[in-house]
């Protein structure tokens, strides 16, 4: 089976070439997210807390484009712009969407482009 594009409003589109997400062989690949407006792309929020809440409320909008919700999450890419000053205030954030077990999760620091916060997720097909 090829991999199928998932498409969602409530998602800020790509601003490069690269699909909101993938599904393919029963996982949905979603692609780092950002605290965007979906409608605008302004940036959401000054500190990593609100920019977290943005970022994974335009996660959860792909994720339910594809049928899953976060619990169906089984990996994460988180990039921070400031890891050793977010750390604490972003995993805490992170956790309020979040239930035991939880995915398996990556986290660097890294240059990004205006924001404090990208997050790519891996989610499991139901079904």
């Amino acid at each position: 089976m090829k991999p199928t594009a998932v498409s969602v409003e409530g998602s800020p589109k790509p601003s490069g070439a690269y699909s909101q997400g993938i599904v393919a062989n029963g996982f949905l690949f979603v692609a780092g997210v950002g605290p965007y407006d979906p409608t605008t792309r302004a940036i959401i929020g000054t500190t990593v807390e609100e920019q977290t809440v943005q970022t994974m409320e335009n996660i959860r909008a792909t994720l339910l484009a594809a049928g899953c919700d976060f619990s169906d999450i089984v990996n994460s890419t988180v990039y921070l712009a400031e890891l050793n000053r977010d750390w604490a205030a972003f995993d805490a954030t992170y956790r309020t969407f979040l239930k035991e077990p939880f995915p398996a999760r990556a986290a660097v620091g890294t240059d990004l482009k205006n924001i404090l916060v990208e997050i790519a997720v891996v989610a499991v097909l139901p079904g």
